[in-house]
């Protein structure tokens, strides 16, 4: 089999193909998990934590089944990601007006998501994001912002770069190959929410800021590798981008108006502004190393 595919950033050859179809072939009793696992071993696929990405593996495995190499064996029983698509448990909160200055709310605390505070998060995106929110799949930090009296302001959500993006491509300098072996230490900011009864002029802008500065060393410590740079796309007809530009971030252009989901080039979404912010002064040459 003469081509070569990129799928959950690995390149594969017609020989790699041809090597799943064979232990499938061989192996007719073996469970989707089981294949993942061999596969996983065999390429010695890792994360920089040293764990088998076997997640990322059964989503090769799927898409590979989908365009007709392969067939994989039925699924023997639920994908714990139905969860992604079940109801956010509402968690009670207070709604109190907060309007002040900015001073008057010191020290803002802007951290990591702990596993008490993880519901709470999902609601607020869940009820006040004009997105609301999904179990994000991948790498990915979550904080909670809140106030001197541990009020919650607002919180974010990064997660996994877009796979494609042309303005960005041509800001970092990628070739093909930087791309796929560099895009893991990119990470988008997918959710940004300052609660509608927070009313503090240049919250937003501050808050930004110091999520960038700890970004970096919290995702090492999480995934045990550092991110060089963060994006977001922000719709033009819907914000300014104010609080990016006075926190810095860098306007690089638009996108073309399309999903990563269209894959026949025919699903229209609203065209966004693309900002990045790079957390390292060596960025583009870390992320162009081949």
């Amino acid at each position: 089999m003469n081509l070569t595919l990129c799928i959950q950033s690995r390149e594969l050859t017609g020989s790699d193909i041809t090597w799943i179809e064979g232990l499938i072939t061989k192996n007719p009793n073996w469970s989707r998990y089981k294949l993942s696992g061999e596969i996983c071993q065999h390429w010695d696929w890792e994360n920089a934590n040293g764990q088998m990405k076997d997640i990322a593996c059964r989503s090769l495995l799927r898409k590979l089944d989908e365009l007709g190499y392969i067939s994989l064996p039925k699924p023997r029983m639920i994908s714990p990601n139905r969860y992604r698509h079940g109801p956010i448990r509402r968690v009670e909160h207070d709604k109190l007006p907060i309007v002040c200055s900015l001073r008057e709310l010191r020290p803002i605390r802007c951290v990591p998501v702990e596993s008490e505070d993880r519901a709470l998060v999902e609601c607020f995106l869940s009820e006040y994001h004009y997105l609301g929110y999904r179990q994000p799949v991948g790498e990915n930090l979550k904080y909670l912002i809140s106030d001197c009296d541990d009020r919650p302001l607002g919180c974010f959500l990064f997660g996994s770069a877009a796979w494609r993006c042309q303005a960005r491509e041509q800001f970092i300098g990628w070739s093909e190959r930087a791309h796929r072996t560099w895009l893991q230490s990119l990470t988008n900011n997918h959710r940004f929410l300052i609660l509608p009864w927070v009313e503090v002029r240049n919250l937003a802008s501050h808050v930004l800021s110091m999520v960038c500065g700890r970004l970096s060393t919290d995702w090492q410590q999480k995934y045990g590798h550092p991110i060089f740079m963060v994006e977001t796309f922000v719709e033009q007809d819907r914000f300014t981008g104010a609080c990016y530009r006075a926190a810095n971030w860098v306007k690089l252009g638009l996108t073309k108006g399309r999903s990563r989901n269209d894959r026949h080039k025919s699903l229209q979404v609203p065209i966004k502004e693309v900002y990045i912010y790079t957390l390292h002064r060596q960025a583009k040459e870390l992320l162009c190393r081949e």
